[in-house]
């Protein structure tokens, strides 16, 4: 279906640089006349309290692990209704844009739209998502300070006058179910994918796990680690808590002012099995980095994963990123080991899955502090058999760890055609009218997860914790 596309058969000029030619029978609207800002406020707070999240949307505030917040502290927050468009000011440019499918609360920051009726709000949706978009949105907010006060904000009257296609209203539900129904093919080729990266990392795991419990003697002498659920271990290795093998630290608790050509921000979502993903990284301003909190990493330290659906998740940081910057984790750096072996006893079954995971859990959502793991049982072989092990593990791992990074790119080639896609189809470069008049509609959309690894661009917690430090 998508080979059989084709252009719309009359183009015109639209003037807008962002926009290029439209189809001859589009229009081109300014936003302004297709919204209508709505700033209705809670007087009691009792109403149910949403966030906006980059891969889902707008979503209940605590079934997503976020903390409780009683409903006078909520007095004043956003009233929005169902089908009505809320944008994150301060992240427009990333696309953090929601559609409301229930009534409830957003933060008094955001701004709440409620779509024309000859507008279609999912259409509209898409549109402001676009990455050709993006740069139009970024030109056109504005604000003052750098580091934490220096983010930029897109204010409604520098977003109302911005020019976009508007194609007639039933082409617009077209376009739509079109994409619905690639976007839930792309998914499930997606999740075969990464049910393949799964198997093969749990390959890994066994590997890793065999070589930093027992090492690679096949049948080596044993004696009792005094730890029931470790077991044995071969004779002349140690039981070592992690913080008496390494200093531990936390990154920063809120990120910095961003910055093109800045420092690269190393996040949960760079953080995959060992290894720091490039895709989606930020890039932030060195000079807002406080120097007083650690966070610029050296070559050969673990950056750990702290909080959400990644907890625990860890990677050691290659020489290719000396001096990037530490988001919201704990970084370990390793003082009586081998920093390469360190990083693989952290990915091990027996500290990620049966200490790390299970001292993560909360009421609400996984979060791992520095005392939790600095708590971490491990078993520390001599110098020199550290380096065999780590040397057989890069061995042992090395047809698992291709065949990973070729799914990994092939997924992200995926990704980006479905980019390409909807840009061309929301922009009038292909005509879908056709093809998505002979689709069904998609009653259940695909989570937004299966298609990006994009983090949430939330808030971050600014807690305690932050300033703490396990020696």
């Amino acid at each position: 279906m998508i080979d059989g596309l084709r252009p719309y058969p009359e183009m015109k000029s639209t003037g807008v640089q962002w926009l290029g030619d439209v189809p001859a029978h589009w229009d081109v609207r300014r936003i302004k006349t297709l919204l209508k800002e709505i700033d209705h406020r809670t007087k009691s707070g009792e109403e149910r309290l949403l966030s906006l999240r980059m891969r889902r949307g707008l979503v209940d505030h605590h079934d997503s692990g976020g903390k409780p917040i009683p409903p006078d502290a909520l007095v004043g927050f956003k009233v929005i209704e169902p089908g009505q468009i809320v944008m994150n000011r301060m992240r427009a440019a990333y696309g953090l844009f929601g559609l409301a499918d229930v009534c409830g609360l957003v933060s008094p920051d955001y701004a709440v739209f409620q779509p024309a009726d000859n507008s279609y709000n999912r259409y509209l949706l898409e549109t402001f998502k676009l990455p050709s978009l993006a740069a139009v949105f970024r030109a056109e907010s504005k604000g003052l300070g750098t580091g934490e006060s220096g983010f930029l904000r897109l204010y409604t009257d520098r977003f109302g006058p911005i020019p976009v296609s508007y194609p007639p209203l039933d082409e617009q539900r077209l376009i739509v179910r079109f994409l619905d129904w690639h976007g839930a093919q792309t998914a499930k080729l997606v999740r075969a994918k990464k049910k393949i990266i799964a198997l093969l990392n749990e390959q890994k795991q066994a590997i890793i796990h065999r070589a930093v419990t027992c090492g690679l003697d096949p049948n080596p002498k044993l004696k009792p680690s005094g730890i029931p659920w470790l077991g044995d271990v071969p004779e002349g290795w140690e039981v070592k808590r992690l913080k008496q093998v390494s200093r531990i630290r936390y990154g920063l608790g809120q990120p910095p002012a961003e910055k093109v050509g800045g420092l690269p921000l190393i996040r949960a979502t760079n953080v995959d099995h060992g290894r720091i993903l490039a895709k989606h990284l930020v890039y932030v301003d060195p000079d807002a980095v406080p120097k007083s909190r650690g966070a610029f990493l050296k070559t050969g330290e673990i950056i750990v994963v702290r909080s959400g659906a990644y907890t625990a998740d860890s990677a050691i940081i290659p020489a290719d990123y000396e001096g990037s910057v530490a988001g919201y984790d704990i970084v370990v750096t390793a003082t009586r080991v081998l920093p390469e072996f360190l990083a693989a006893v952290l990915l091990a079954p027996h500290v990620q899955i049966d200490q790390l995971i299970p001292a993560s859990m909360r009421a609400a959502q996984p979060h791992l502090n520095a005392e939790e793991l600095g708590a971490a049982v491990l078993a520390v072989p001599d110098a020199q058999s550290q380096r065999r092990i780590v040397a057989h593990i890069d061995n042992e791992t090395a047809i698992a760890s291709k065949a990973i990074d070729i799914a990994q790119r092939e997924i992200a080639l995926i990704q980006e055609f479905r980019t390409r896609l909807i840009a061309d189809v929301v922009t009038g470069k292909l005509d879908v009218c056709a093809a998505a008049a002979s689709l069904p509609e998609v009653t259940e959309i695909e989570p937004a997860d299966d298609l990006a690894e994009v983090d949430d661009l939330d808030e971050v917690p600014n807690d305690a914790e932050n300033e703490e430090v396990a020696a």
